[in-house]
């Protein structure tokens, strides 16, 4: 009776051990005291624009917003898109910021001076270093230097569209499309406000420098010298440094914009403002996009619930050379909320109950998610931090044992 005795309590070890090994989510420790919750009153609506949202630059949460998804002209912030393919072709080996780009007669006729829209004011058949016709794009909202990055990007204006397509799917512009790079009227040419955050959250995060020419004030190009039409990078204190102002007669005033203080960052939109006068447009539009980033500011509160690569929790490995690994998350989990909420997030992770060998380093293992009022707030993929390999024949055998015998 001794081999059946034994088996029974190494079979009663084992099982502890896979209780023991499969521990709940933990509780996120705040980096900061949690401050007593206050009441948070509704957004401060932007007068009179068709749609507008403010995002939380850390997570990608829209915290207030309406009519976000519906297809509107997006104007001149088109070319914050067309930043963003400039950057990533340079990124990619493609071209290089220091380029000399010729000035083609397009470029000159269609976003010239002579043209109703706004231009940088580059000579015909010019040569300009790449660089400089960026910060024409995105300070001075140059017609002509749009046109002149697409052709020299794709060769052509209408190949320039299609990659900007293939960038914004990446992205996840869903229901964005563009036919042009400057942002000029064109039939079927729209974004959403939505889409608009996205792109701005992206060209914050993958290209911080290219980024940086939208916090330019003024820039000069011959003798023209051109203040950045987003005047809230005047406005003292407010942290704003981006992005891109718009307006047409169809798609009215129109501001993405982004602010950043201590640590916090937050990305509004405010489109399709059908303003009276030039004067009450900006005014309409500036005054939208800072009262939605003082709110965010005011009321909400970021902190960070897990580290990256760090512990988790740990899971049962069965079959394998190593018993048990560690789970956790490959960038760091930050969480904007209320202030004063965050002791209510609840966080959970889902799992499959039986992990067999072999097991590799930073193998998707599950999801872990968190919810306030149980609606989910953020969802990141559970990876493996150690790898597991198989384990020999016969702790396979004995494995699948205690498996059956489990089961």
């Amino acid at each position: 009776m001794r081999f059946p005795r034994l088996m029974l309590a190494a079979l009663s070890a084992a099982l502890v051990t896979v209780a023991a090994a499969q521990t709940p989510t933990p509780t996120p420790q705040p980096d900061a005291p949690i401050p007593t919750a206050m009441p948070v009153p509704p957004p401060p609506v932007p007068t009179g624009a068709k749609a507008w949202l403010l995002m939380d630059y850390d997570t990608g949460q829209i915290l207030a917003g309406e009519n976000i998804d519906a297809r509107m002209e997006p104007a001149s912030i088109t070319k914050v898109m067309t930043s963003y393919v400039a950057a990533a072709e340079v990124k990619n080996g493609k071209i290089k910021h220091d380029d000399m780009v010729t000035i083609s007669e397009r470029a000159w006729r269609e976003g010239g001076a002579g043209t109703d829209g706004s231009y940088s004011g580059f000579e015909l058949n010019s040569r300009v270093k790449m660089s400089d016709i960026e910060k024409g794009l995105s300070v001075q909202s140059g017609n002509d230097a749009a046109i002149a990055i697409a052709e020299h990007v794709a060769g052509s204006h209408e190949a320039f569209a299609a990659l900007m397509n293939l960038y914004a799917k990446r992205i996840g512009m869903n229901n964005s499309n563009f036919v042009n790079a400057h942002g000029l009227p064109a039939e079927n040419h729209y974004t959403t406000a939505r889409d608009l955050a996205l792109l701005g959250r992206a060209m914050i995060r993958d290209f911080p420098e290219t980024y940086a020419y939208n916090s330019i004030k003024e820039y000069t190009v011959g003798t023209i010298t051109q203040h950045n039409r987003n005047g809230l990078l005047w406005r003292e204190g407010s942290g704003v440094d981006g992005i891109k102002t718009g307006h047409t007669s169809t798609a009215g005033y129109c501001l993405l914009a982004s602010a950043k203080r201590d640590d916090q960052r937050f990305v509004s939109v405010v489109m399709g403002i059908d303003a009276k006068s030039q004067g009450e447009g900006f005014r309409l539009r500036e005054n939208g996009n800072l009262n939605l980033l003082e709110w965010g500011f005011r009321f909400f509160e970021s902190h960070q619930l897990y580290a990256a690569n760090a512990k988790i929790a740990t899971h049962k490995v069965w079959k394998g050379t190593v018993n048990q690994i560690d789970l956790g998350i490959t960038a760091p989990l930050v969480i904007s909320v209320e202030r004063g909420r965050y002791a209510q997030l609840k966080p959970t992770m889902d799992v499959a109950k039986t992990l067999i060998a072999p097991i590799t380093k930073g193998q998707v293992i599950g999801k872990l998610r968190v919810t306030l009022d149980g609606k989910l707030i953020a969802e990141r993929p559970l990876v493996a931090l150690q790898a597991s390999e198989k384990a020999n024949i016969f702790k396979r055998l004995w494995h699948s044992f205690l498996l059956w015998w489990r089961s």
